[in-house]
């Protein structure tokens, strides 16, 4: 992939522009470009606002909300907002341009890891997008953060956690099984020429709007995108409910290695994401092979 300069600006303006309606907000946007995105692609309209819209440099999450996670970080160390993980809170009611620069750097930072990533090749084993979330949030909690990168508590506790209501074992295997059935159903149904292998992701994102309000929804896009994925992969419905549930793990255990302990984000949904879809990879090459 050739770095592209326009692309480059944009991811910027996508930094700043999540930075000041807010982390989790810019997220949501994402999810519902997705639903329409594949809405223009079942219409015959094509692909380009999926990849370059909801994906791309305004709402791809590497850079929107990358920028505002590392925008929010950056505003905790200046002690502006109480929690360097508050990604719910709007930033520009802070009334500081600072604050949004650094959600516009760290857009850059996002598109030039995905770039970097697409370079080494990595698109065939995982997805280099959720992959540039995590990094650059690493680095944000590095520049900004006092936590250390690794917890040592990974049992989570009242005031050390990342979802509550979401981290025993009997709701992660009930609540990846339900998306990951319904995830997998909808990618077998429309195929990804039709936008199948992200619509999904695009309801289960959507679906943090709840989450904005303070009601305690789950948290599922890292259940729906890699059992789509597998759904895909296999034509198997069964297949790709496994890789939801496996999804629905590999994010809390990404949040007890990771996050659940920090004072910054580092989100947990794109590291089970990167995780599981290497699974969904190797599974593809194993069934090739």
């Amino acid at each position: 992939m050739i770095l592209d300069w326009t692309v480059l600006l944009a991811a910027f303006g996508g930094g700043i522009f999540a930075a000041a309606i807010g982390t989790l907000p810019s997220f949501i946007f994402t999810g519902l470009l997705v639903m329409l995105g594949v809405a223009v692609a079942m219409a015959g309209g094509g692909q380009e606002l999926l990849s370059d819209v909801a994906f791309g440099s305004i709402f791809g999450p590497h850079i929107a909300f990358a920028g505002g996670v590392a925008a929010t970080a950056y505003a905790s160390k200046q002690g502006l907002i109480s929690s360097g993980r508050d990604i719910a809170t709007s930033l520009m009611g802070l009334n500081r341009p600072d604050v949004l620069v650094v959600g516009g750097c760290f857009g850059i930072v996002g598109y030039l890891l995905n770039v970097f990533w697409q370079v080494l090749g990595l698109t065939n084993w995982t997805d280099t997008i959720a992959l540039s979330v995590v990094v650059s949030a690493m680095i944000a909690r590095l520049l900004f953060g006092r936590s250390s990168l690794i917890s040592r508590q990974f049992k989570p506790d009242e005031n050390v956690n990342w979802v509550p209501h979401q981290q025993n074992p009997g709701q992660l295997l009930t609540i990846g099984l339900g998306v990951g059935l319904v995830s997998a159903f909808i990618a077998l149904s429309l195929g990804i020429d039709r936008g199948g292998g992200v619509l999904g992701f695009g309801i289960a994102a959507s679906s943090l709007i709840f989450a904005q309000f303070g009601l305690k929804v789950p948290v599922t896009h890292h259940i729906a995108l890699p059992a789509a994925a597998a759904a895909l992969v296999a034509d198997n419905l069964l297949l790709g409910s496994a890789f939801g549930i496996i999804g629905a793990f590999a994010g809390e255990g990404f949040s007890r290695i990771f996050h659940h302990h920090g004072d910054t984000h580092v989100d947990p949904p794109a590291g089970g994401i990167a995780i599981t879809i290497v699974l969904v990879r190797l599974t593809e090459w194993l069934m090739l092979s």
